[in-house]
């Protein structure tokens, strides 16, 4: 399994602003700290907006900051909203499923569980979680 680049920003983005909780912290920052391009970035940022992880605020002041509390935003929920548009594997689309073993295979079975089970670790946790007690995370992500 592999985490799409989006699903990466979304993380790091999201641990940012929850490392700096007390102002508003602008693309440009978390760029530079996670060593992202502003483009890309400013697709995750508006739907991560959208989604209601983010409250974004514009102007020359603007920037964007948590909208939830760290302890209310769990991963597995992050996660499903950057990854759940991917099917893992051919057979779990709808469409687009062309596999000739799609109606006896049980591999498919093995693969919805383990996906299920990774998604409710990720539920087991919180942003809060990634970044309370994190000093080198602090360290990396606050700004002076």
């Amino acid at each position: 399994m592999r985490l799409t680049t989006r699903t990466n920003l979304a993380m790091r983005t999201l641990m940012f602003c929850a490392v700096n909780p007390d102002r508003v912290v602008r693309k440009a920052e978390i760029a530079q700290a996670c060593n992202a391009s502003e483009n890309h970035l400013a697709q995750v940022i508006h739907l991560l907006a959208q989604r209601g992880f983010l409250t974004t605020l514009r102007g020359r002041a603007g920037g964007l900051m948590l909208r939830r509390a760290p302890q209310e935003i769990r991963l597995g929920e992050v996660f499903r909203t950057f990854e759940s548009c991917l099917p893992f594997t051919e057979c779990f689309s709808e469409g687009a499923n062309a596999c000739p073993l799609a109606g006896c295979c049980r591999l498919k079975c093995a693969l919805a569980d383990a996906v299920e089970a990774f998604y409710g670790r990720l539920d087991a946790l919180s942003l809060q979680d990634m970044v309370e007690g994190n000093t080198e995370l602090a360290t990396l992500l606050k700004v002076a």
